[in-house]
């Protein structure tokens, strides 16, 4: 395990419990004590965890609480290998509506190198990553862009989406749940996701795996609305994620193609 994604997988472990010791954290990871109290210094330094006597505690607000700069650092290394994952599965030559999201703006990144493509983004931050790339066709949706999220939202970005046709949908995604379906902490995000998913031909949900078990405020769509889910495997580990393996089941049989990466 790399050193990147240690640490993610560390954060993670964190914020799933109260308080959580050095000693545990070692046995889960396989790693020795010594290396633990320096990922933990070096997730202190960046404001995510407290280090108390003998382990740490969680520092960081809640995701939904938090807006995009906050949330950017966040699991880095695995959302740069979901972004490469989702951008695999995008064919050169098709039209794609590209959700906002710390995970999409890694898609953005990835996609540059799929060209030709037809690229419609949603959020400030993938028209930047997206912008003067050889092979790309950026279209920027546009709308009222959602205080702290950089998110285009509102009636015009509904009113242009409803004027326009994908082949795919990339759809970042607030929560996953059995019985819930997809969902979303804002109400105006989840109007626009709804246009999407109503405006392509197929879609690709994707989302780390602290996001399967969340039912979030506004429902987006039951699970077989979307084609394909791209997530890390880390859902499947019921001691890090208790609600992940139950979620991929559901998903299985709603006829959702996950793929974990």
């Amino acid at each position: 395990m790399g050193v990147a994604n240690r640490l993610d997988l560390t954060l993670r472990l964190v914020q799933g419990s109260d308080r959580v010791s050095v000693s545990e954290l070692s046995h889960r990871l396989g790693v020795s004590e010594m290396t633990v109290r320096r990922d933990l210094d070096a997730l202190e330094r960046q404001g995510l965890v407290r280090r108390v006597h003998g382990g740490a505690v969680a520092t960081r607000p809640r995701e939904e609480d938090a807006g995009f700069s906050a949330r950017e650092p966040w699991q880095t290394a695995t959302k740069d290998r979901l972004g490469a994952a989702v951008a695999g599965l995008v064919e050169p030559g098709s039209r794609v509506l590209l959700d906002a999201g710390t995970t999409t703006v890694h898609v953005a990144e990835h996609l540059a190198a799929r060209g030709p493509l037809t690229v419609a983004v949603l959020s400030l931050q993938a028209a930047l990553s997206l912008a003067d790339r050889p092979g790309i066709d950026l279209l920027v949706v546009g709308g009222r862009s959602r205080p702290g999220e950089r998110s285009f939202v509102g009636p015009l970005a509904l009113r242009t989406l409803e004027a326009l046709a994908f082949d795919c949908f990339v759809m970042s995604i607030g929560g996953v749940h059995a019985e819930h379906g997809w969902s979303e902490f804002s109400l105006d995000d989840a109007a626009v996701k709804q246009a999407g998913l109503a405006r392509a031909s197929r879609t690709i949900a994707v989302a780390d795996a602290t996001k399967l078990g969340v039912r979030a405020f506004s429902r987006v769509a039951p699970l077989d609305a979307v084609d394909r889910f791209v997530t890390d495997r880390a859902a499947e580990d019921a001691t890090t994620h208790p609600s992940g393996p139950a979620t991929l089941d559901a998903l299985r049989d709603a006829g959702v193609d996950s793929l974990l990466v």
